[in-house]
């Protein structure tokens, strides 16, 4: 079968290969791939920033957004032949920790899990792919168009959810958002804002085009331009540019008792100095709180499915800019200005 692999420690490796059928160890359920989205996670894989191979396999199997349907899968699993699924990404860790020990993998303390299509575990990026039941997600078949962006879904859920349990340690009644970034993760912030009430502002560089019509149609207001210009300190703000500058503007422009989520994840070689000083006397003074988040457990994953099926389906849709067959997959990799999430389609469905 087709699979979408890279060397890892091999800078711009990835092809499609013939590959071996799943094996049972990766699980009994045994789907046919639909769709797999590229992230910038894939991009750093392909250059060798990150990445490491299963165990026994020179090369690794890229993949970690999935959609697929399931081909076979054992009678007491609670899933059957042709239900729409997607694969959880993280495994715990063997040990296990604390976390771990609980299902909350997206928090492992030791740093020895293991991650589907990223670290020591081949990806959902083949035409056939196996599962755990554990590690399974059935989605309402009414996604089938849309459920390929479950997993950046699962990003902001958990942000949201850590973000609603922070601003809990006091009475909090928060009226603004600011996102920076309106890629997948930016707008996907922004959607689930607004799901919650919040007047939703989106910061990009982008000056027109998609992303300013999206964040519109949304019912947001879209930003360029400096942070201290967008004209109001907001209560929370999701940073999903990673990008060094950019952050220390928004730590130095939050409200009295701000929540700053940090989900991008910065590139290497960005030097920006910072006043930690003046950080430090606004964080204490305002009561402000910064924190990362990254990954996300089966809970988040209900809770994305959840925020998916209140989504307007159309604008949904319109997420997703490209669509291209597995056979030419390098073409989604050349970047293009209106670029939101490129999807890789391995048959019709």
């Amino acid at each position: 079968m087709k699979a979408i692999t890279i060397i890892p420690g091999k800078p711009n490796s990835a092809s499609v290969r013939d590959v071996d059928e799943p094996p049972q160890s990766d699980g009994s359920i045994l789907v046919r791939a639909l769709e797999l989205g590229i992230c910038g996670t894939d991009f750093e894989l392909i250059s060798a920033e990150y990445g490491f191979a299963a165990p026994g396999y020179e090369y690794l199997i890229l993949g970690h957004e999935s959609l697929g349907r399931v081909e076979d899968a054992p009678a007491n699993s609670g899933f059957a032949k042709g239900d729409l699924v997607v694969g959880i990404v993280r495994r715990p860790d063997p040990v296990p920790c604390i976390a771990c020990a609980v299902g909350q993998w997206d928090m492992c303390r030791n740093g020895k899990y293991t991650e589907r299509g990223i670290k020591e575990r081949n990806g959902f990026g083949s035409e056939r792919w196996r599962i755990e039941p554990d590690f399974a997600i059935k989605l309402d078949s009414s996604l089938r168009d849309v459920g390929v962006l479950m997993e950046p879904a699962t990003i902001l859920a958990k942000a949201w959810d850590h973000i609603e349990r922070i601003g809990e340690r006091a009475k909090w009644a928060p009226k603004t958002l600011l996102v920076t970034g309106a890629g997948t993760i930016g707008l996907m912030a922004a959607l689930m804002g607004k799901q919650r009430g919040l007047d939703v502002h989106v910061l990009d560089k982008v000056q027109e085009g998609l992303k300013p019509e999206l964040v519109k149609q949304l019912g947001g207001t879209y930003h360029t331009g400096a942070v201290d210009k967008i004209g109001f300190l907001p209560d929370v703000a999701i940073e999903c540019t990673g990008v060094a500058p950019l952050i220390a503007e928004v730590m130095n422009h939050l409200g009295n008792d701000g929540i700053l989520c940090l989900t991008g994840v910065s590139s290497k070689d960005q030097n920006e100095t910072l006043d930690l000083g003046t950080i430090n006397r606004n964080m204490v003074l305002e009561n402000s709180v910064i924190f990362g988040s990254v990954n996300a457990n089966k809970h988040h994953y209900e809770l994305a499915e959840k925020a998916l099926l209140a989504a307007d389906r159309k604008w949904l849709s319109r997420l997703i800019s490209r669509h291209v067959h597995i056979d030419n997959f390098q073409d989604a990799l050349k970047r293009q200005p209106d670029d939101i999430k490129v999807v890789i389609d391995f048959a019709k469905d």
